[in-house]
């Protein structure tokens, strides 16, 4: 039964990463459970990878079990219900015999001196891409969901505009639109709310300064000035990144102030204060200059596409892949954000799904060709409906990139599905989230057709370059 192999997968996954005792804290994301370890010298990552049910083991800035979507969030929840904690709170504190103490205080001290060299290591350029993955990927579920929705309301829209359903659906219409404006018309609040608790402010305070830049309560007939152009502020100008960068300033100046200010006012004036500067900073600088950076960098890239057709639809499908494993598209959601909010779509999204479709034609290939390996077999017949759906971590993880060769046809196919979007131009996606199959209802401009396209491009492109050339020496020898 499914509840049975949810507790498995838990105790598993515990007893090979040292025990509940080893972890320090525990969370997830669509396919991953991903845990702070104490002691690595006491995870066995080979053990670890065959588990059943495990799709891969990524070693990053913590331990993320692949285990793909809706496990996950079972696994995850069997875990932290196991320690008695909450997803992301801390887990206790393990015990120790009194006679055993000193020893263990040395380790914990080695294993803390470790982690201190490891975070000193780490580039701030890495650091960033954390936090904007952290901020990001608690709204993912909503991306989706509300996207799908919007799909859904746009399908409609055009059948109604076309005649093909009456003037009473239109109710309807409107009201799936407020329920995905739930998110994308609020989004610099949950931003800000999310950079809070990334940066180390109160979250609250946070949502404070992602409501500023919506300029709510601004008189319309004397608007307020932009000190770079000369011209006046608009709701919403500098988009997320202004955001985050407010909210970053924030956690600065608040946690200062509660260093300085006596305990017994901390409430009153740290807020107040810290409110008052960065609301002022936010309007009167950030949003001008983010609003500035935001517009430039949505240009460059829109004419790159516009211009770079089939070229760097090729290149941006091929190396799609690569960057996801390094964590380099994290700074992309951002960017989709703030296209969406200036243009309607994101014309990068469409392309970057057919890195996934890539990964879809190269597996249907290693299913035909190594029949034998029933191990992979299995493997590839859990992570492909996924992958179609455009998940494609469990194709990554557990299929393609172990095998080497593979990971290589595969980004090959995401390019040629690249190109072929960058031929037609100007498809774009009206919201982020789902990528693969699931993208369809978000096309923007009926150019779903194009989208489809290259979708199919994409598996027989990985299909072909996979079955003739990425087919590992070992495998072919079975």
């Amino acid at each position: 039964m499914t509840e049975d192999k949810i507790k498995r997968l838990a105790r598993e996954i515990y007893e090979e990463v040292g025990g509940q005792d080893n972890v320090l804290k525990l969370r997830h994301c669509m396919t991953r459970v991903r845990m702070d370890i104490r002691d690595y010298d006491k995870v066995k990552l080979e053990k670890l990878k065959e588990i059943d049910g495990v799709m891969g083991v990524v070693e990053d800035d913590t331990l993320q079990v692949v285990i793909g979507p809706g496990t996950v969030n079972k696994v995850a929840q069997e875990m932290v219900d196991m320690a008695g904690v909450k997803l992301g709170e801390p887990f206790p504190e393990p015990k120790i015999a009194q006679s055993g103490k000193q020893l263990v205080e040395e380790k914990a001290a080695q294993v803390k001196a470790a982690q201190k060299e490891k975070n000193k290591n780490n580039s701030g350029f890495k650091a960033v891409l954390k936090s904007i993955s952290n901020i990001f990927v608690p709204l993912i579920p909503a991306f989706v969901g509300a996207g799908i929705i919007g799909g859904i309301a746009a399908v409609m829209s055009n059948l109604l505009v076309a005649g093909t359903i009456g003037d009473s659906w239109q109710q309807y219409i409107d009201v799936l639109n407020i329920i995905k404006n739930g998110i994308f018309a609020y989004l610099a609040l949950y931003t800000g709310i999310n950079s809070a608790s990334e940066f180390g402010a109160t979250p609250a305070l946070g949502g404070v300064i992602g409501a500023v830049t919506m300029l709510t309560g601004m008189n319309p007939e004397a608007p307020l000035p932009n000190i770079l152009t000369g011209g006046t502020l608009s709701a919403g100008q500098g988009g997320i990144i202004g955001v985050i960068f407010a909210v970053w300033l924030l956690s600065l100046i608040e946690k200062q102030l509660h260093k300085i200010i006596p305990d017994s006012i901390d409430i009153i004036i740290t807020p107040t204060v810290s409110l008052l500067v960065i609301g002022l900073i936010t309007i009167f600088l950030i949003m001008p200059v983010a609003g500035l950076i935001s517009n430039s960098l949505v240009g460059v890239i829109n004419v790159v596409l516009e211009k770079g057709g089939m070229l760097a639809g090729f290149t941006l499908g091929a190396t799609f892949l690569p960057m996801v494993m390094f964590g380099l598209h994290q700074i992309l959601t951002p960017i989709h954000i703030e296209m969406i909010a200036q243009t309607g779509m994101t014309l990068l999204l469409p392309i970057l799904a057919m890195a996934g479709a890539g990964q879809v034609g190269a597996a249907l290939a290693l299913w035909i060709r190594c029949k034998s390996d029933t191990k992979l077999v299995e493997m590839i017949k859990g992570a492909l409906p996924v992958g179609i759906l455009g998940i494609g971590e469990p194709l990554i993880y557990g299929v393609t990139l172990p095998l080497g060769r593979p990971f290589i046809t595969a980004c090959i196919g995401g390019g040629i599905g690249g190109a072929v979007i960058g031929a037609f131009g100007n498809v774009g996606s009206i919201a982020i989230g789902p990528s693969g199959v699931a993208l369809i209802p978000l096309i923007a401009n009926n150019q779903w057709l194009a989208y489809v396209l290259g979708l199919l491009a994409a598996y027989a492109g990985g299909f072909v370059a996979t079955f003739f050339f990425g087919i590992p020496k070992d495998l072919q020898e079975k």
